[in-house]
């Protein structure tokens, strides 16, 4: 369910803004996005599993709240994102 370190520095290395850029809006959303997709699969096979469920939602919120500030900080670099994510608005 949890992200490998190899497809984690994958996912930095696509979405990074700068060299050692690991901490941006951007690679956490990617990151997010990629465990949720995990657990969503996970999900098909073990619908009664509530308690990743749980963790499902406050990633979800997660996702939501950095999403939120980066369109209010950069709202060019928001819709980049989403687009390359695949994410709705």
């Amino acid at each position: 369910m949890s992200v490998t370190a190899e497809r984690k520095q994958e996912i930095i290395k696509d979405n990074a803004r700068g060299g050692t850029d690991t901490g941006s809006p951007e690679v956490q959303v990617a990151i997010l996005t990629e465990r949720i997709a995990n657990l969503t699969e996970h999900f098909k096979t073990h619908a009664k599993d509530n308690h990743s469920r749980r963790g499902l939602l406050m990633l979800v919120n997660k996702r939501r709240s950095l999403l939120d500030y980066l369109r209010k900080k950069d709202e060019q670099r928001y819709l980049d994102l989403i687009t390359k994510l695949g994410l709705r608005k």
